[in-house]
């Protein structure tokens, strides 16, 4: 399918992703956007849940809960990751509209952006995040069908087939 345009989190796996991607689509340039980066977990980092729940009695199980309620220590609260991605998301989206034809723009973020995006779009608030799943490397398809004022349309979510040759 043709792409118009592709942003990436700076961060290394999805850049890797959308260059894997890109090179099935020569002459775009990959755009890197720092607010597409995961959310930072600060101390939870490289942490096993055990140990989370450890060091942090309670908090795994509030985030796993009640994300929108948690400040991971040394890191972020969702709150700031949806603030970034959404205004990211914004700014992408408005850099590809009201031309005269429809764009097509890869987005290639982390599991918490793509979390915070789909609640956005659907109008959901951050005490919806656990109402999504992102499976590496899944597709989500969103469609602004009358353009960037009008509700945006969730056409497909988590999409994790693979084809080989026609799909």
């Amino acid at each position: 399918m043709p792409i118009d345009a592709a942003y990436t989190s700076s961060m290394a796996r999805p850049k890797e992703t959308a260059e894997i991607i890109l090179k099935h689509h020569p002459g775009l340039t990959l755009h890197s956007v720092d607010e597409l980066q995961e959310i930072s977990h600060g101390e939870w980092e490289g942490l096993y849940e055990s140990e989370i729940e450890g060091n942090y009695p309670g908090l795994l199980h509030q985030w796993q809960t009640s994300p929108e309620t948690v400040q991971m220590p040394g890191g972020e609260n969702l709150q700031q990751v949806w603030h970034r991605a959404i205004m990211a998301w914004k700014q992408i989206v408005a850099a590809h509209s009201g031309g005269d034809s429809v764009q097509t723009v890869l987005v290639v973020a982390h599991d918490a952006v793509n979390k915070a995006l789909l609640c956005h779009v659907l109008g959901l608030g951050p005490e919806s995040f656990w109402r999504f799943k992102q499976g590496n490397g899944a597709v989500s398809v969103i469609d602004y069908p009358n353009g960037i004022d009008s509700p945006p349309v969730l056409n497909a979510a988590n999409i994790t087939i693979t084809c080989r040759g026609a799909c």
